[in-house]
């Protein structure tokens, strides 16, 4: 694993991207925290990716959130189901809260939703990508952290109590924006107006000329019309030559243009020139916009130099907001869809009452109910079940049904059914439908046995197996035989 990121990290800096200081630490997924699922289980049971054109993966019923931090995170509680019995309580409990104070929940997710992505936001400071928008939009994060402290504060749970301590409003950062950056600052650097007037000096004395000297180039405008008579002169600016006075052609034919003008531009309808006095008056305004420019993205630098020391605070928020977002998600969608809180213990028995599958009940014709099953194994009574059928009875959906209700429950959210008793489950396993890999020279039949072998090797006393027409992929008599033996085992 050390390996594996140290070549990673080496990988990143020999391709010039030195601006890593967002990656504070790498840790391992201990696999002893997390429910275990191989890639045919996270196929199987559509838990972020459906198998079909027109399938719905359960993240899509079970995400809620507002935030993209907290998509993230959701997804990722769905991937890893916790074994830690007062860890999946401990978000029970909160989902719970947030279940019953719907009022409370719905002024979070208001707040939340004017968070934005912060994970991406201060991952952009290390490479100083960050614009000055996006600067501004971690201001209102940060700002947005005051009055969420507040409201879990005041729920009374010790979890949320704890989580309100542990964020970090940063005063000294989001007041340093306030007072540095401009309210409607472009997202582009490159389109200067970044710093507010009043922050700095010398900025204030360069914008101060250049104000002023455009106020002197319309009374060079004023003082020519007048002198000339040309009523329609017209002064503008090219890169080229710099500022001009233009002449329409009525007037230039007329002789009203001076001879110290010198001509520099024919177009069609009309002539431009120059004049010392509008050269003299240029050298100066661009050479205050030049300075202006540079010190203004100096100025910005300087700002995003210090955001550097906030990274990790401002993780540790994103991290504890994500989860806020997550946990309300979750209570929203119990709401939403009739599930109930689940009770976990340390048994060997799962037992179901009224269990529906979280994706199909959803996706019914208008008028039609899904028809909740009944499921209960132990380890003394009735370690399995077989089910048989008629096709299209609903056999698979049984199956899959009690593996994410066990999976649902685990990863801390209220489940599809009335009542859910689920005794901790540390290995999930699915050999679910046919398919075959040509590509790799393996048939359908030796894909399902692969499947197979991989459950019968990592199987322990707590795994909940789930196998839909095993030995399908051969003839009648084997198959039998291959379901009948794996039964025994």
């Amino acid at each position: 694993g050390q390996i594996a990121a140290g070549a990673i990290l080496h990988y990143l800096q020999s391709t010039e991207n030195k601006q890593n200081q967002h990656i504070k630490s790498i840790q391992r997924i201990q696999l002893d925290n997390f429910m275990w699922m191989d890639r045919f289980t996270i196929r199987n049971l559509e838990l972020v990716h459906s198998n079909h054109p027109t399938g719905i993966p359960l993240i899509n019923i079970l995400d809620n959130t507002v935030t993209p931090m907290g998509s993230r995170l959701l997804r990722k509680w769905i991937l890893l189901p916790l074994l830690n019995m007062v860890e999946i309580n401990k978000r029970l409990d909160i989902v719970e809260y947030f279940y019953n104070n719907e009022n409370l929940s719905e002024q979070l997710i208001e707040y939340l939703k004017t968070i934005g992505d912060l994970e991406r936001l201060v991952s952009r400071v290390p490479s100083q990508k960050i614009n000055p928008r996006e600067i501004l939009q971690l201001k209102v994060a940060l700002f947005t952290i005051d009055p969420i402290r507040e409201i879990l504060k005041n729920t009374g749970l010790d979890w949320l109590i704890s989580m309100a301590d542990s964020l970090q409003p940063c005063e000294h950062l989001r007041e340093r924006i306030e007072n540095e950056i401009n309210e409607d600052a472009p997202g582009n650097i490159s389109k200067g107006n970044i710093i507010k007037d009043g922050w700095h000096e010398e900025l204030d004395e360069l914008r101060d000329i250049i104000k002023n000297t455009k106020d002197i180039l319309i009374d060079i405008q004023q003082k020519e019309a007048d002198n000339t008579g040309i009523t329609n002169l017209k002064i503008g600016f090219n890169n080229v030559f710099g500022y001009y006075l233009e002449v329409t052609n009525k007037y230039k034919n007329q002789g009203l243009v001076p001879d110290h003008w010198v001509r520099k531009q024919t177009l069609t309808g009309s002539e431009r020139y120059i004049t010392d006095e509008l050269k003299e008056k240029e050298s100066k305004i661009l050479g205050a916009e030049e300075k202006l420019t540079t010190l203004e993205l100096k100025l910005y630098e300087i700002l995003v130099q210090a955001l550097q020391d906030y990274i990790t605070t401002i993780q540790h928020n994103a991290s504890t907001l994500a989860a806020i977002d997550g946990l309300i998600s979750m209570a929203r969608t119990a709401r939403k869809n009739e599930y109930h809180k689940p009770s976990i213990n340390g048994s060997l028995t799962i037992s179901i009452e009224e269990g529906r599958h979280p994706v199909i009940e959803q996706h019914l014709d208008i008028g039609e109910s899904y028809v909740p099953n009944d499921v209960h194994l132990s380890n003394d009574e009735q370690q399995i079940l077989m089910i048989t059928g008629p096709n299209m009875s609903g056999k698979s959906a049984v199956l899959r049904q009690t593996a994410l209700i066990c999976l649902m429950a685990q990863m801390g959210s209220f489940v599809p059914a009335r009542k859910a008793e689920i005794g901790i489950v540390d290995k999930l396993f699915t050999r679910v439908g046919a398919s075959d890999n040509i590509s790799s020279g393996e048939s359908t039949f030796m894909v399902e046995m692969n499947e197979t072998a991989s459950i019968m090797n990592n199987i322990s006393a707590r795994s909940l197996i789930l196998l839909d027409e095993i030995g399908r992929g051969t003839s009648t008599y084997d198959g039998i035989s291959i379901a009948w033996s794996l039964a025994e085992f």
